[in-house]
């Protein structure tokens, strides 16, 4: 596991789907106005692909992409719950939703609010594609 990185809580009801995340103890979370981000509250902090892993219910999921294509919405389909998915910003990258972290060992969550409404000039101006380069 990578310095200062925590393995953080890995389920959701139904537990249909469960993963592991390596994540600091203290999370830095988008809080995003895009379209969908906002409609579906999806605060979520970014990750290095190698430090997210699915151990259960591939089979449960299921993808929904629009507009450029690249963000992948991937959710449950028992219960519609998007824990996680690969945003447009950190396509090497997953994003992952704060309120399905079930770990104790979250000492805190630093919000960061992200103009997805204006988003080429919200990113350009932001640290976001660092979010997911391995450390």
């Amino acid at each position: 596991m990578a310095r200062g990185l925590t393995p953080q809580g890995r389920r959701y009801l139904p537990l249909a789907v469960r993963f592991h995340v390596q994540a600091p103890r203290r999370l830095r979370v988008v809080v995003c106005n895009c379209s969908i981000c906002a409609m579906k509250r999806n605060d979520h902090f970014i990750v290095p692909a190698a430090r997210f892993e699915l151990l259960a219910g591939a089979d449960a999921l299921t993808t929904y992409t629009f507009n450029t294509g690249r963000a992948r919405h991937t959710f449950c389909k028992v219960c519609g719950v998007q824990a996680f998915y690969t945003p447009r910003s950190n396509p090497d990258g997953v994003a992952v939703t704060a309120a399905c972290i079930t770990s104790d060992t979250v000492e805190g969550i630093d919000l960061e609010h992200f103009d997805g409404r204006n988003w080429e000039a919200a990113y350009a101006a932001s640290d976001l594609p660092q979010r997911s380069a391995p450390a």
